[in-house]
């Protein structure tokens, strides 16, 4: 159990440092543990390299695998030694993602840990208000502070979304030039979406009716559907879209800038609070390959 627990405070804690201080151990004695570990699993679970250690695939996964059985088992240890204690988080999280995939999810962290109390904050600039008052955030954003714990959830691809009948009628719109008749919308998170997508479609220099900005993706998508411009957006947002009237209009798309991600301050990975809902979270919405960032330096 002890190597196990040296595991899992390094790859939360982000260095050995951290997890031997946190632990009361000696950086020896923890690396031992390490290493213990290593050869009981028969397999590396760190890559040592001159700026620290990375978790591999293997530790990777192995992380995912063990954190819920270890939280849930210090859950039970709290509830049977003490009076059950109501735990809070609060989240900030772009209203979009909120409402299509993260409330939805939600419940089943409720039956998991009903002791888990969580705040959803909708708010602008989630990132910057970590440590006051916002315990950990979901943003998207093209760029994330270094001294934050990141860990990407999802690299977009940014597509046209319009309703469905722009593919028919008396002006359809078959080709990217066919938009220099429309407005076009965007998030204020993704400013250059726009850019990055006529570069790719071949037409750099294509210019809309006009250019329209909206902080809540919602509203954007809303607006698409209604005719009002056309959005772009990530393709995900149209998956996890309810309505039937968006849809893809051109088949063009481009690897977005912008990407969401999850972040909080290093040393917030100790609350058990932001620990629990991490580690349930990238079960509920697994992040791509070589997504693990500032964890292990």
């Amino acid at each position: 159990m002890g190597s196990i627990q040296a595991f899992m405070h390094v790859a939360r804690l982000g260095s050995m440092k951290a997890a031997a201080d946190t632990l009361a151990l000696s950086s020896p004695a923890l690396t031992r543990r390490i290493q213990t570990l290593e050869q009981f699993v028969g397999t590396p679970l760190f890559h040592r390299q001159h700026k620290g250690l990375q978790l591999t695939l293997q530790g990777t996964a192995f992380l995912a695998d063990i954190s819920p059985h270890l939280d849930a088992l210090a859950i039970a240890v709290d509830r049977i030694s003490e009076p059950v204690k109501v735990m809070r988080l609060r989240i900030a999280v772009p209203s979009l993602f909120a409402a299509q995939r993260l409330m939805p999810a939600l419940p089943s962290l409720h039956r998991t840990v009903p002791d888990l109390q969580i705040d959803v904050d909708t708010g602008a600039d989630g990132l910057a208000r970590l440590n006051d008052g916002v315990d950990a955030a979901i943003a998207i954003t093209d760029k994330i502070d270094d001294r934050l714990y990141s860990r990407l959830v999802e690299k977009g691809r940014v597509v046209p979304l319009g309703p469905k009948h722009l593919g028919d009628g008396e002006q359809p719109i078959r080709t990217p030039h066919d938009l220099q008749r429309h407005s076009v919308l965007l998030h204020r998170a993704m400013p250059q979406a726009f850019d990055v997508w006529r570069k790719r479609a071949g037409v750099p220099d294509l210019k809309p009716r006009s250019l329209n900005y909206c902080d809540a993706g919602q509203l954007i998508l809303d607006a698409a559907a209604e005719g009002l411009g056309i959005a772009f957006m990530f393709e995900s947002h149209l998956l996890h879209s309810t309505g039937e009237r968006l849809a893809q209009i051109l088949p063009n798309s481009a690897d977005s800038p912008y990407s969401y991600w999850f972040a909080c301050e290093t040393a917030a990975l100790r609350r058990r609070p932001v620990r629990i809902f991490h580690d349930w979270f990238f079960q509920q919405f697994p992040p791509h390959k070589g997504s693990l960032r500032n964890v292990l330096e």
